[in-house]
Order: C-alpha cells, then structure tokens, then sequence
C-alpha cells in the first residue's frame, strides 16, 4: 500500500473567503466510445444546473468515455480523442456563458513517463482544463480489472472554489483504507467529493452510504457521492447518488436507475449544512431487482440499435417473466413472441404463452415444430437427451431467423438455476443476444413475477403474467409428463445450495457444515462443475448479485479437481 509520505499534495485554486456553495449532482447515463454525444449530455445538463444558479456541477467517474472502457483505454488514438474533447467542451461551455461554472468530469488521460493510460478527473473552468487527479486505487476483483489497464495516480489534490476546500476522490479511491483518504484527513477540508461508476448488486446501496460516512469520519467534512446510472453490456449502475455527513446524516438522495439533476449547498462560514433538494426514499429488494433488469435491457438495446426484441414463450414462468421486462423495457408492440408446440406440449402451456402475449400486447406468432422435428428424426433417429435436445435446438433456430429477418434482439431466458446446473441446451434454449434473468435464481423467478403482478394489481392495471405460469410445476417439457424435479433437486432447496457454493463459494465440506446433505450437496456440485462450458457461451445479462456468472467468476472450464 502506498504510504501517505509518497503523495504529492496538491492544491488548486485559491484561498478567500469561504461563502456558501450551491452544487449540482449531476446523475447521467453515458454511453462507452460515445465522446460526441457524452459531451453533449454534460452541456446540457450544465445548462440546467445553470439556470438553477449552481455553482459547480459534477459528473460522475469517466463522464466522457463512458465507463468501463477496458481495453480501449490502451488505444493512443482513444485517449487522444477523449482528451480533445475535454478540451473542446472546455471551449464550448465558455462560448455558451457558463464558463464560470466549476464543471467536474471523468475521462480518461495518460501516465506520459509510462505511456499508460489513467482514470482521471477533470475540472473544467474558464474556457479550460483546470486541475486534474487520477484514481489512485485501481480494483482488481470481481467485473474489475483496471490494474492491467490503467497506471495509478500518485497524489492527492484539494480544489478550492468559493473559499471551500474540496478533496477529491474516484470510487475506488474511498473503499481502500489509507491512500488518497488517509492524505486528505487533516486538511482542512470541507467536503471530500468523490465520483463513481460503482455497479449494483443488490443492497449495495446501503454499503456505499456506510462507507460514505466512515470517511466522512475520517476527513472531518461531509462526502458528495456522484455516481453513474444506466447499463453497459453485463454491468447495471445504479445512481443513486447521495451527500452525508460525519454523523450519518443523509442531505441529499438521487433516484436509482435514471438519470437525475439534484443540488446541495455547501453552507458558508459558521452556518451549518441543510437537506437539499430531495431525500428519495430506497425502493424494497424486488422493485430494485426488477427496475435493474429493466434497465440492464433498455440500455443494451439502445445503446447497440435495437428497436425491439423476440423471444420463445412456452407459457412457462421464465419466458414470461423475461417477455414482461422486455414490454417494461421498450413496450409489448416491439416484442416479437414465438410458440413453438411440439408433441409434447401441453394445451395449458400453449393457452398461457397466447394469454401473456395479449395481455402485453405483443404480437404472437405460432410455429409448430413437429414437421422439422420429424424431417431431422427420419434422417437421425435420436432417442433420449439428444431428441429432447434436438427440439430446443429446433427452436434455437427459429428465434434466430426472427432476429435475422426483422433485425429484433433475440433473449435468452434461462435463469441462474438452470445455468447453474447446466440445465439448458447449448445452441438451443441458450441461444440470444441478451439474457435478462441469468442472474436470478429460480425462486427468484417467481417472487419477482409476483411482485409484478402485485404492481400492477395496486395501479389498477391487469396483471401482465398469468397466474397459471406462476404457479405451475416447471417443464421443458421436451418428453411425456416431464417434470425438473426429475433431473433437479427441488428449487426452494437448490436454490440454497447455489447460493452458497457459488456465491459464498463454500466447498463440499463447507456445505456439509451448512446443513446439506451429502448427496444434494454431490449432486449440484457435479452439475455445476460439469456446466462451465455452457456458461461460457451464454449470452450476457445484468449483474444483479455479488457474485454473477461471468466476469465475477472466472474458473477454467477443463478442470480437474473435485471434492
């Protein structure tokens, strides 16, 4: 760890009297690569917070670039190009009269002595750049891995604006101890203002404001958390930004999961700090849940061109689950849905998958299966899992050549249950451009399909799910009188045992300490084990846990070991 002594202690600005500070949190969804339309977004949003008569406005962390930009932080001609644009919206808040504004933004710069880029935080003042720092902490766990991409910051840096002392920080920066906090306590501070790109996972809202405050602690001044709102690929933020005080007193709370302008005044000389503009209520762990998948899908499809989507209903819960976050997401006349009935599906499951298409208004098409089921059975003459596979990858087919054919996002809607053991069909059920609820398990499914219907039923709307899809058995029903429970544990005690062995990461005997039995316990962790290929090639979803399939976990797919 880097010891304080190694910081250079920077200060911009200059030392006056300290009068009152009006400060606009600036809550944007920014898109990666988009320098144009970024900037744009910080132009627009300055011009509000002007005509409310703030004096700084702050963005959060990588305003320009969009965040995360991984590897494009490596290309010279990227950094080049975002650096010019800092320079030009300098320019351009100047020639538009709000170049006295105090404009706080995120890009990306470069460690010129290494030719490495670095996650920087600009002021832009007067026409120009006026101060920088860069994160000195790069995260290296979980969806993180700016330690092989970005060249740590070596200083700490207060601006001082209106006779206010302002440290400043970047995400990271504020969840390690020591480091850039540690040089900022004694300063004399009046706020410490961080900025973010912090995902969600659910709960994580709480943890941020205790950390907030601990700091707040420890530098003897209020903490501005500003941090980012939207979707970029597998990653949900969340916003839900915030200002609290040493005492753990919340002056100010942003909405999550959309954009928002709130101000706060840092007071003057001998006066004391008062709420600002809002104090927006947290929303209960199914809303939260829910409105991040919503948005996860939203963003995705706006940000990659994709005016609606298409997906299989087979009058199951997770197909339709997925169908009501996509109408939420871009409305149901944008949703294309396809039954697709084999000989084995059942009349109630053709009723309900035509049910929830009515009811969410999307269109809804039927393509039997029987006839190329049978074409590819009179050439293979498959029995067992490879027949029961052949179907879904049948289907597989068909929900791509919608997607082909009309341009449409195609969605994947298996849940972390069934990834977890491997219960899909690769090529098959598997196949999409987006996966919704991969994140949730299966238990999960059905408390926010509930939740939904309970939503809606309060608003005095009809309930978009059928109950029936609620509160069926689940089958793939690829054979006569198939059940999951034939192949599965049953869900409500399954569901435990993923929890703990993938996302506390518990062993055989951890389990077995848990309370499992042995052959549950043996069962799951040879199907997850034998599943990591599948995992591989599934197609992305919102992170909505701490530990997601993805980039949060990272095991080999030829492996070994087994306890």
């Amino acid at each position: 760890m880097t010891r304080v002594d190694e910081f250079e202690r920077v200060e911009y600005g200059v030392a006056g009297s300290k009068r009152s500070l009006k400060m606009a949190l600036a809550q944007i969804d920014t898109c990666v690569g988009d320098l144009d339309g970024n900037a744009a977004k910080v132009l627009e949003y300055a011009r509000r917070a002007a005509r409310d008569e703030a004096r700084l406005v702050v963005f959060p962390e990588m305003t320009l670039t969009g965040y995360p930009i991984e590897d494009l932080a490596l290309r010279a001609t990227f950094r080049r190009a975002a650096w010019d644009k800092a320079n030009e919206l300098a320019g351009q808040l100047s020639e538009q009269g709000l170049g006295d504004l105090y404009i706080v933004v995120g890009t990306v710069g470069t460690d010129h002595e290494k030719d490495l880029p670095r996650n920087r935080m600009v002021v832009l003042h007067d026409g120009v750049v006026w101060a920088g720092y860069d994160k000195h902490f790069l995260p290296n766990y979980g969806v993180f891995d700016e330690f092989r991409i970005f060249s740590p910051g070596q200083r700490s840096v207060v601006l001082t604006i209106d006779g206010q002392r302002i440290g400043v920080a970047i995400c990271e920066d504020i969840w390690q101890d020591g480091g850039p906090i540690q040089a900022l306590a004694g300063r004399n501070l009046d706020l410490l203002l961080t900025i973010n790109g912090s995902p969600y996972e659910e709960g994580k809202g709480h943890v941020r404001r205790e950390l907030a405050e601990r700091r707040a602690r420890e530098v003897a001044a209020p903490v501005a958390y500003v941090n980012q709102v939207g979707g970029q690929d597998d990653l949900i933020f969340d916003g839900g930004s915030f200002v609290i005080d040493q005492d753990g007193r919340l002056l100010e709370h942003s909405p999550q999961f959309r954009e928002d302008l709130c101000y706060w005044t840092l007071p003057a000389a001998g006066e004391s700090a008062q709420v600002g503009s809002q104090l927006t209520p947290d929303m209960d762990g199914d809303e939260e849940v829910y409105r991040a998948c919503v948005l996860g899908l939203r963003d995705y499809m706006a940000k990659n061109h994709f005016t609606g989507v298409c997906l299989g209903l087979s009058g199951g819960i997770d197909s339709a689950l997925v169908a009501t976050i996509a109408a939420d997401a871009c409305g149901g006349s944008n949703i294309w849905g396809i039954s697709m009935p084999s000989r084995y599906s059942s009349d109630g499951s053709k009723d309900d998958a035509a049910d929830l298409a009515e009811r969410l208004g999307a269109h809804y098409e039927v393509q039997a299966i029987e006839t190329l089921f049978s074409a590819f059975q009179d050439q293979l003459n498959l029995t067992g899992v490879a027949a029961e596979n052949l179907q879904a990858r049948i289907r597989g087919v068909i929900v791509m050549a919608y997607s082909n054919a009309k341009g449409l996002l195609a969605l994947a809607t298996g849940n972390k249950s069934e990834l977890a053991c491997g219960y899909s069909t690769i090529y098959g059920d598997a196949v999409g451009g987006y996966a919704p609820i991969k994140d949730l398990l299966k238990t999960r499914v059905w408390q926010l399909s509930r939740w939904r219907n309970a939503q809606a039923k309060a608003a005095g709307e009809p309930e978009p799910i059928p109950v029936a899809s609620i509160t069926k058995a689940p089958s793939a029903e690829l054979r006569e009188g198939q059940k999951d429970s034939d192949s599965l544990p049953d869900y409500g005690l399954l569901d435990k045992v993923l929890e703990a062995y993938i996302e506390k990461a518990h062993g055989r005997a951890d389990l077995l300490a848990d309370g499992f039995d042995p052959k549950t316990v043996d069962t799951v962790m040879r199907l997850v084990d034998r599943a990591e290929w599948k995992r591989r090639q599934y197609p992305l979803g919102p992170k909505l846990t701490a530990l997601a399939f993805g980039r949060d976990r990272r095991l080999p797919v030829t492996n070994a070991f087994a306890e």
